[in-house]
């Protein structure tokens, strides 16, 4: 059971199985059903089951054993009701005979489960679904984001989002899409996709875009364990080494981006300490994997300069030992080779810090208005009018930034910044 849960909550304890394990639950499933919409459907099933049994029954000991023998279960009895489908009962009572009595703690299962996660994630990008359409499927599927939060994410209503998961399940069926580990060059042609919707899962876990937390962990966890899958996978790819030591750098910061009241804490004034000094070595092997298949010519992008920057603070033993010169150049580098409007904000935040605020509100207004009503750049407008002594204007700046999100824990730290600026200590 989740630490966070007790036997006293049942419905907490449901939740908690679901939010930690549902990517492997619903791999699993496609793996035996071979239809992606089918096995969400069996597992949502046995999501409903276990919120209507575990009041009366009580929370049992491993709640995801649980949920996946309830969901084959269900499975089976899909296949029975279909005639035409019965060599599937046989498959799925060979799985319920060979693999339930072992259930309880999934012991034998783990390695398999794995890769049923890094299927989902191929499957959720397969070359037939539009870009838009992958990522939304990968958060649903491998993230365990709802509808409506995927929709906040991409700025569009529920019900479009709802279509869009709906017709990219539709679209995997029509297109015959195997469950099974691309090889060769199908694999090659499918990283940049995959590692794209890994950033995405990371990103949303380590920075929320919608509800009341700043991180959901779990998210970023599940992100991390995936891109060292992937890794795994593919040993030779500079950027998919650069995706790990880039997720794994960042991740060590999660610890110490809250304080004692929950509050988030920015970079600079986070206790270096409580980074998590394990995922910072494995981020730092990583990126010297990646900077040794560099040095024989592997080509590089832009995983693996934004893993360059991270180590750049990860070996700053402090906030004023960064150096933020190199940074600037990296990002620079980053700029010219894979362009885009987010890249200019930490660009502008880069330049700020290594050649003043002025330099760095100059990067920002060749940005324009290209990231449309995000919070981001009246955001770090904020923090560099604040760095330059204009406190009138990063309080206007801040409040503006506040009213764009949809995240409460940041809207209430943009609105500290609001205030703090309108009276400057």
């Amino acid at each position: 059971m989740p630490a966070e849960t007790t036997a006293d909550d049942p419905s907490g304890a449901v939740f908690a199985a679901w939010r930690a394990e549902s990517a492997r639950l619903v791999g699993a499933l496609t793996r035996m059903t071979r239809d992606v919409e089918l096995a969400e459907d069996l597992a949502q099933d046995a999501l409903v089951a276990a919120l209507e049994q575990w009041p009366s029954t009580g929370v049992p000991d491993n709640p995801i054993a649980w949920l996946m023998t309830t969901a084959k279960r269900r499975a089976i009895d899909h296949f029975r009701r279909a005639d035409t489908l019965r060599r599937k009962v046989t498959e799925l009572d060979h799985a319920r005979s060979g693999e339930e009595g072992r259930m309880p703690d999934l012991d034998d299962q783990v390695d398999h489960i794995e890769d049923d996660v890094l299927r989902l994630v191929f499957l959720s990008c397969h070359p037939s679904l539009s870009p838009e359409s992958r990522a939304a499927l990968t958060l649903r599927l491998v993230g365990g984001l709802t509808t409506a939060e995927i929709a906040r994410g991409f700025l569009v209503s529920e019900s479009t989002m709802g279509q869009r998961i709906s017709r990219a399940k539709k679209t995997l069926a029509a297109a015959g899409a195997e469950f099974e580990l691309p090889t060769g060059a199908e694999r090659t042609s499918r990283l940049d996709d995959v590692m794209a919707v890994i950033y995405l899962v990371f990103n949303e876990g380590y920075t929320a875009t919608a509800g009341e937390d700043w991180m959901r962990p779990d998210l970023a966890h599940e992100a991390m364990r995936l891109a060292r899958m992937l890794a795994a996978v593919a040993p030779d790819e500079p950027e998919v080494l650069g995706l790990q030591a880039l997720l794994e750098i960042q991740g060590s910061r999660m610890g110490a981006r809250l304080d004692e009241d929950g509050e988030p804490v920015l970079l600079e004034a986070q206790d270096r300490t409580q980074w998590d000094q394990l995922l910072i070595r494995r981020g730092l092997a990583a990126l010297q994997q990646a900077e040794a298949l560099a040095a024989r010519g592997k080509p590089v992008g832009k995983y693996f300069l934004q893993a360059s920057i991270a180590a750049q603070h990860a070996r700053a033993e402090r906030a004023q030992d960064a150096d933020w010169r190199r940074i600037a150049a990296l990002y620079d580098v980053l700029a010219g080779s894979a362009p885009g409007p987010v890249v200019e904000v930490n660009r502008a935040v880069a330049h700020g810090r290594a050649f003043g605020p002025d330099a760095g509100l100059a990067v920002l207004e060749e940005l324009g208005e290209a990231l449309g009503d995000s919070p981001l750049v009246p955001s770090v407008r904020g923090d560099l009018l604040e760095r330059a002594g204009l406190h009138a204007e990063a309080s206007e700046a801040f409040a503006a930034a506040a009213a764009r999100t949809s995240n409460e824990s940041e809207r209430a730290l943009l609105h500290r910044r609001a205030e703090a600026n309108r009276t400057p200590r």
